[in-house]
């Protein structure tokens, strides 16, 4: 028997996995003492089942009555979203290319449905109306799987009911056609020098888009989701050359990993193959990278990927799982945080380790993801450590409800129904408006955005009807297929048909042990018993867990609450003289840290030199601005003050850098319109020389660049629009362009409550001037000034004179 004959056989016996799953659970559960979740009756899941389909249906009339041909409806407006029409949204556009998106990736859903009436007629229009010659720039990764994925599917699925409904016998293979048409024009993007392609490309120019030609990076998720449906074209068509570039991306994207961590990075280089960010965990960037290494093996039987999603997860498990929470690490430095949040992506995580056989930290990361969802109603884009919301939006993503379905049809644990009710009626009563669903801008105030992506139609509807049919309810046994990152229905057959031009020659690469992994027993893992201690994980004595980030000494500042809290804990306290209380560490590890902490003090008390302190806060501060690349905005407290405070401001990529001490400085004047996306500012004769403000929104950061430029503006402030914003609590980052580098005066963003500062400070001097710059350069000018006065006072108080204090070198940009 050949190894390939073998390979295809062991993975046709993937699907009577979940079955022989949910019958060892069930088995398991019989000797469970108790079941505290409820039984759902037939009568409510059927009853749910109709819900979750009248759902779709709300949604789905809403968009062909009044967005089609549109790639999307914007529920608000009750109208459709256009390229190049409906106001840009900058790179968010990205994954919209007019070619009637939300039809294409919904019409695998309508077979599911049992429609079969509205998914020919859908089939139709789709052949009628979508073409793909179009001077657009689109997201290769999400033309992908949203766009080839939804042809293929329902191509596939056109020619199983010709079967076997014995519908639809006009249809030729039409559709098969278009996939293999936009195929093509997504395959200049992989002309690169490591074989991994870029991120975006041109429908009908591929690479040769004059805005494309600075074109560098992509995230990992993005190279690394192309496999499942370019191997399904290449075997459906028999044209070697996509399932070929696929495999060349993945292998390049395989030998670019951490050889000491096994770790991938989330932003890099297509064409050096260098890592531009190296944040490593399950989430945004990096997570259906996993998914179809695991997936590949199985849809493929090619037994490498299995070896590589392997070695990712052992590692992943190792470094980045912490508990039933998952932080992102370096790459290069497992051990260090590089984030305190988690976002929602991470939510398919659970779905992925069912799959590969790992119950017991599914259904923990799961109940994890419960409580979250409990705590702020739904599952905000981000939340901290401690499950305070980082993001607040919520945009309908499938995630969440995906894992739900995959843990129950492994465990057969009525929780997961009721998690999927909850879910269901909260979409219900928070996301429904008389035009669709409408993604919520803010968990905490419930305020829709205008916005309703094609994956709630595609996904997070179909997972919803999953969920709650039975087997007998659906015409297709989904048992027999593997779900794209888009729940898009792939065939196992498709092994069947190979690829003559691959060869599934095992790699020296790998060896035996990349392929075993141990499992947790599943002795006595009936879920209840694994989500019982996690029950009051959120919302009682919330569980310490080391961030990464301890209290220097050098960091500590005694008027600070939480650096109180924080040597407490470490078991020193602050006392007064004659105060003779004492700390006690709270545990063996905040012991050994109030130790160090004490030692780090002794040594800085031996540091009697200013400036050898005042250069290691610099040095320190150094480091942060390193990684944030943080910006100043900064003004005199008064106009007589010689002192000064800096707020703090985010970079951009399409701006010049102010690099050392230099810096922009001037009045700052509001723009009119505040959102600057007219064609022209109606105050722009006042600007000239001046430092504009203008708000986040309606159009992209270059674009408001451009138009301040235009009026002679001397710099840029871009202030944010999301109330309570701050870069206290959220991440700084940089502003993106378009990649056209024509802007030439510096541009910085600011949060909303550091924005309100500069705000009240402008009430109370309406001539207000500020200089811009870098923060470690503002920091270390303070640091600079405040030792010189000291050695004035300690000169005058011995009697001696000094020279005047100097002032900020003036190397104005």
């Amino acid at each position: 028997m050949s190894s390939t004959l073998m390979i295809v056989r062991q993975r046709l016996l993937f699907p009577s996995l979940l079955s022989l799953l949910l019958l060892i659970i069930s088995v398991i559960s019989e000797d469970a003492s108790t079941i505290p979740t409820q039984n759902m009756s037939h009568k409510e899941r059927a009853e749910l089942r109709e819900e979750a389909r009248d759902m779709f249906y709300h949604a789905y009339h809403a968009y062909m009555e009044n967005a089609y041909p549109a790639d999307e409806l914007m529920p608000l407006s009750c109208k459709g979203r256009y390229r190049g029409v409906t106001p840009s949204r900058g790179d968010m556009d990205d994954i919209l290319g007019n070619f009637s998106m939300t039809l294409v990736d919904t019409l695998d859903t309508l077979v599911l449905l049992g429609d079969f009436a509205e998914f020919e007629h859908a089939v139709k229009l789709v052949i009628r109306d979508v073409q793909f010659d179009s001077d657009i720039i689109v997201s290769v990764f999400e033309t992908n799987i949203r766009m080839v994925g939804g042809l293929l599917s329902a191509h596939i699925l056109a020619e199983y009911l010709q079967k076997q409904a014995d519908v639809m016998h006009w249809y030729k293979g039409e559709m098969l056609e278009m996939a293999r048409e936009l195929g093509y024009r997504l395959l200049p993007a992989f002309n690169t020098t490591t074989g991994i392609p870029h991120a975006r490309v041109n429908l009908r120019l591929g690479m040769k888009d004059p805005q494309l030609k600075k074109s560098r990076e992509t995230c990992t998720a993005c190279a690394g989701t192309i496999l499942l449906e370019f191997a399904a074209l290449s075997r459906l068509t028999g044209d070697p050359i996509f399932e070929v570039r696929a495999h060349a991306a993945m292998d390049a994207l395989w030998k670019l990993r951490h050889r000491g961590s096994d770790l991938m990075g989330t932003v890099l280089n297509v064409h050096s193959g260098d890592w531009v960010r190296r944040d490593s965990g399950v989430g945004a960037g990096i997570d259906s990278y996993y998914e179809y290494l695991f997936k590949s093996y199985v849809l493929l039987g090619d037994d490498k990927y299995l070896a590589r999603f392997n070695r990712h997860y052992n590692a992943v498990m190792k470094y980045v799982s912490e508990g039933p929470m998952l932080l992102d690490v370096l790459m290069h430095r497992p051990h260090a945080k590089s984030r305190n949040f988690m976002d929602s992506l991470l939510a398919f995580w659970p779905g992925l380790q069912v799959l590969s056989g790992d119950l017991k930290p599914a259904v923990q990361t799961h109940e994890m993801l419960y409580q979250v969802m409990q705590m702020h109603t739904l599952i905000p884009e981000a939340w901290t450590v401690d499950f305070q919301i980082h993001w607040g939006q919520h945009h309908l993503r499938p995630e969440f409800i995906e894992s739900t379905y995959f843990l129950y049809r492994a465990t057969g644990d009525h929780h997961y129904l009721q998690v999927g009710k909850r879910a269901l009626k909260t979409l219900q009563q928070y996301a429904k408006v008389s035009c669709g669903y409408a993604a919520v801008n803010d968990v905490r105030t419930g305020k829709h955005e205008d916005r309703m992506d094609s994956f709630v139609l595609s996904e997070t509807f179909k997972y919803l009807f999953l969920l709650f049919s039975e087997p007998q309810d659906l015409i297709i046994n989904v048992d027999e297929f593997v779900f794209t990152t888009e729940a898009h229905l792939l065939p196992l057959s498709i092994a069947q048909l190979g690829n003559s031009t691959f060869s599934f020659r095992q790699s020296d690469e790998h060896n035996v042990l990349d392929f075993m992994r141990t499992c947790p027993s599943s002795n006595k893992l009936f879920p209840e018993k694994v989500r019982k201690p996690l029950r009051n994980f959120i919302t009682g004595s919330c569980p310490r867990t080391t961030t990464g980030k301890r209290l220097s000494a050098l960091d500590f500042q005694a008027s600070n609450a939480d650096h109180l809290r924080a040597v407490y804990d470490m078991g020193i306290t602050m006392v007064s003289v004659g105060d003779r209380s004492q700390g006690k560490a709270k545990s063996q590890e905040e012991g050994e840290m109030g130790l160090q902490f004490m030692q780090e003090m002794l040594e800085l008390t031996k540091m009697q030199s200013i400036n050898q302190l005042a250069q290691l806060q610099v040095r320190k501060f150094q480091e942060i601005s390193a990684v944030n690349r943080l910006m100043a905005v900064a003004y005199a407290l008064d106009d007589q003050s010689q002192d000064w405070t800096a707020l703090m401001a985010g970079p951009s990529h399409f701006s010049p850098e102010l690099i050392g001490e230099q810096f922009v400085e001037g009045d700052i004047v509001w723009a009119r319109p505040l959102r600057a996306c007219d064609e022209r500012l109606h105050n722009a004769e006042s600007l000239k020389g001046k430092i504009v403000v203008a708000e986040r929104g309606d159009c992209t950061f270059v674009s408001k660049a451009r138009l301040a430029q235009k009026a002679g503006a001397a710099a840029l402030i871009v202030c944010d629009n999301v109330a309570g914003s701050s870069g206290e609590t959220q991440p700084m980052f940089a502003m993106s362009g378009d990649g056209t580098d024509d802007v030439v005066i510096p541009v910085v963003f600011m949060y909303t409550l550091e924005f309100a500062k500069l705000s009240q400070a402008k009430l109370r001097r309406p001539q207000l001037r500020v200089r811009i710059m870098q923060m470690v350069e503002y920091k270390r000018w303070q640091i600079a000034k405040e030792a010189h006065q000291n050695e004035t006072a300690a000169a005058a108080a011995a009697g001696t004179t000094t020279a005047m204090p100097k002032k900020k070198p003036e190397k104005e940009l």
